[in-house]
């Protein structure tokens, strides 16, 4: 069975498709077989991600690792009405399709609720849940008293985790591994990152999920999207001399990878 990895929240612009496409790039590297999908079906990131990388492959003549993306099929192609029985079908194809051939499969998830998000939080057998460093993403997790910063109860996200744990439970497969990352921390406001920081560490050890740092901001993301590029393939491509901050997003990567603990992996990034 391939090793499904979901990266998910029901926010926006907390650098999951960036997360997806390093992740599912760093695997591929590594000789694994990993396949890739992209649930949020109105922008479409992590897939033309891919598909910028394999533009660039032809146009360049560079040879490069590529995930195998496969679009959700047509709803057209199911005799099914609009609806729950329609989003499944769709995903059970594209699953059924991409496991023989795939050891892990990177799925992309919307920034909000969706059936498909959903279903995909429901077959996790790793969950990565970027959040930019700030308790207006922490709300993603949990409510907090605004006066004490006290945590008062899980959030409707953090709900859905805890049900997919026990469905997962009931069906006697392996526990989900939750990492929660801390990602887009800038350099300054250093007591608000304190803050935040010992905030989610009480908040792990009470809902269950694992700290692993993410990726700081960096211009350098921006500039790989258009030609499909990750940080691991630079010097592939003859930058010979790379920047102290790409040097210091490459050790990010490293050292997400390993927080990440999925199975049979040795990081060599």
């Amino acid at each position: 069975m391939a090793h499904i990895i979901v990266v998910g929240n029901e926010k926006g612009g907390s650098g999951k498709s960036t997360v997806s496409m390093h992740v599912s790039v760093a695997l591929a590297r590594m000789g694994l077989r990993v396949g890739a999908m992209d649930l949020d079906v109105r922008q479409l990131s992590f897939g033309r991600y891919i598909e910028n990388r394999a533009a660039f492959m032809a146009r360049e003549g560079a040879d490069l690792p590529l995930p195998r993306y496969l679009p959700l099929p047509d709803p057209a192609l199911f005799d099914l009405p609009e609806g729950p029985h329609l989003h499944d079908a769709r995903m059970t194809h594209a699953l059924e399709a991409l496991t023989p051939e795939s050891d892990f499969i990177v799925i992309d998830c919307p920034g909000s609720y969706t059936r498909l998000s959903q279903y995909a939080h429901s077959i996790a057998d790793t969950l990565i849940t970027p959040i930019n460093d700030s308790f207006i993403d922490f709300d993603l997790l949990a409510r907090t008293d605004p006066d004490t910063g006290e945590v008062l109860s899980p959030s409707i996200y953090s709900e859905m985790v805890w049900k997919a744990r026990q469905t997962r439970a009931e069906a006697g497969l392996r526990p989900l591994n939750w990492v929660v990352l801390r990602n887009r921390m800038g350099t300054t406001a250093m007591h608000n990152k304190r803050k935040v920081g010992d905030a989610l560490e009480a908040l792990a050890r009470r809902i269950g999920f694992r700290l692993a740092p993410g990726f700081s901001e960096r211009v350098i993301f921006r500039e790989l999207f258009p030609k499909g590029l990750t940080l691991l393939d630079l010097r592939d491509l003859g930058t010979e001399s790379l920047s102290m901050s790409n040097i210091a997003a490459r050790q990010e990567l490293r050292e997400l990878l390993q927080a990440l603990e999925l199975p049979e992996l040795t990081v060599q990034v």
